[in-house]
């Protein structure tokens, strides 16, 4: 007679992979990543099940939608008129006319408007941009908002905390949100100094407890400074140390911030709201959070938010629209790049038409994994006509793209899954030729210490390497 623990193993042996099986059917919309998901399911039921319920689940809907009705759409933008893409034609050079495609796609896909009138400072590395977000912050007399994945307990992080603490006991309100996640990269952690020290901080999405399963894998990766709701900065950059690489780090670490004023900088408040809101409850509005916005210069600007709810897939859908419009360039840097098939063809797409379409990459990844993962697709893009540069160590954690010197990508998404399918992340598009100049110059400073590989150089490669790398390749949905 069969022991009843015995029938009971059998039938969640077949239930459980069944079950599973199903929600990822009816849920993934990426195929690759449901046929590995499933595939990991049936070969190791037990393991695969727990691995999908932590990190497969990927499709929420947020609180803070809410918000986007009522008083704050009131509160978003007062005193200046959204910029029709029509209207940007006569805005861009003659050659770039074409460049406002992308503008009506981004407007389409993000719900946000076009916005003149914004100033713009890109902020290389944590020894430029640190310097002028703590000046910001110690300038704010009504509000300051941050977002950030990383918030380290070392030097820079505790800067930035003084700073903060200074700003309450002005009577400053302040709210900062870290990533549950990326706010255990240090110990002891910024969370409880900060809470010490008097200010208002909240972790996003903490877990993993049972009732927090569905976030678990659901990272917030935004950058994000607002003060007094009119200066505004975002990019890549974390707040560790290892950014100021004129302090002598141990680990330095490469990137790109912006300043931004103007009316811009309303739609960077919004989505610290958002987040503020679904991850506490409590409303920001009115106009010490949005004040009203005045143009303050020439940059046309918008920001354009990416998540796996409401937000799904809509910085991947930019992207393709960008490479599908380029005429004569693209350049792009990233430090992850695990793109799937779309991303590649619309690469291989662009360059094969005779767009010059190049890739920058560091030549030392810090995540090992995905470093081979990555190398898996080199060959496959650069036979297709896309040109691969690899820069030098220090590591660099920029993400910048630029199409046709007139249009311009900064913020904080990778060109991988994890960024474009299950992290929340945060960009800002530019039609300013003058601000994109500088985003190519920035570029341009990239190529004259990268090195451009070839496809004799990947083929040539160890047998066991490709084979490492075809490996993790594998895995690039689940990255």
């Amino acid at each position: 007679m069969l022991d009843i623990w015995t029938v009971t193993l059998g039938v969640l042996a077949v239930v459980v992979p069944v079950g599973t099986s199903v929600h990822i059917v009816l849920t993934k919309r990426d195929s690759s990543a449901a046929v590995a998901w499933v595939g990991l399911v049936w070969l190791a039921p037990a393991l695969g099940f727990l691995a999908y319920l932590l990190f497969g689940i990927n499709r929420i809907q947020r609180r803070a939608r809410a918000i986007r009705t009522g008083e704050f759409d009131e509160d978003l933008i007062r005193e200046v008129t959204p910029l029709p893409a029509a209207a940007l034609q006569g805005i861009l050079d003659p050659e770039n006319a074409h460049l406002a495609s992308i503008a009506r796609l981004a407007g389409r896909v993000s719900g946000r408007p076009l916005l003149a009138g914004n100033r713009a400072e890109l902020l290389v590395d944590g020894d430029e941009a640190y310097p002028a977000m703590l000046d910001a912050i110690e300038a704010a007399r009504e509000t300051v908002s941050l977002c950030t994945y990383i918030f380290d307990h070392d030097p820079a992080g505790l800067r930035f905390r003084d700073a903060l603490k200074n700003a309450v006991e002005r009577g400053v309100e302040v709210r900062v949100l870290i990533d549950a996640v990326g706010a255990r990269y240090s110990r002891p952690s910024m969370v409880k100094e900060l809470e010490r020290s008097g200010v208002p901080v909240a972790r996003f999405h903490p877990g993993p407890f049972i009732w927090r399963m569905p976030y678990f894998n659901l990272r917030n990766h935004r950058k994000i400074l607002v003060t007094d709701g009119k200066v505004g900065f975002t990019g890549g950059m974390n707040i560790r140390y290892g950014h100021m690489l004129k302090g002598g780090a141990t680990h330095p670490v490469r990137d790109l911030h912006m300043r931004m004023e103007g009316p811009a900088v309303a739609e960077f408040q919004e989505v610290f709201a958002e987040d503020w809101f679904a991850t506490t409850g409590e409303t920001l509005s009115g106009p010490a959070w949005f004040p009203p916005q005045k143009e303050v210069g020439e940059v046309v600007a918008r920001g354009i938010s990416d998540g796996p709810d409401v937000d799904y897939e809509k910085l991947q859908t930019v992207l393709l629209g960008a490479l599908a419009t380029a005429e004569r360039s693209v350049r792009v840097v990233t430090p992850y790049f695990v793109p799937d098939v779309r991303l590649i063809h619309a690469l291989g797409v662009a360059a094969m038409r005779g767009v010059d379409v190049e890739v920058y990459l560091p030549e030392q990844g810090n995540l090992i994994l995905v470093q081979w993962a990555s190398q898996a697709y080199w060959q496959q893009v650069m036979e297709k006509d896309v040109r691969l540069f690899l820069t030098p160590p220090p590591f660099d954690h920029s993400k910048v793209m630029t199409v046709d010197a007139g249009w311009g990508l900064v913020g904080s998404a990778n060109w991988d899954p994890r960024s474009l399918q299950l992290n929340f992340e945060f960009n800002v598009e530019s039609y300013d030729p003058t601000f994109v100049e500088r985003l190519d110059d920035f570029l341009d400073e990239r190529r004259a210490v990268a090195r451009e590989l070839s496809v004799a150089e990947m083929r040539d490669r160890a047998l066991l390497v490709r084979l490492r790398d075809g490996m993790a390749r594998l895995f690039s949905p689940l990255l």
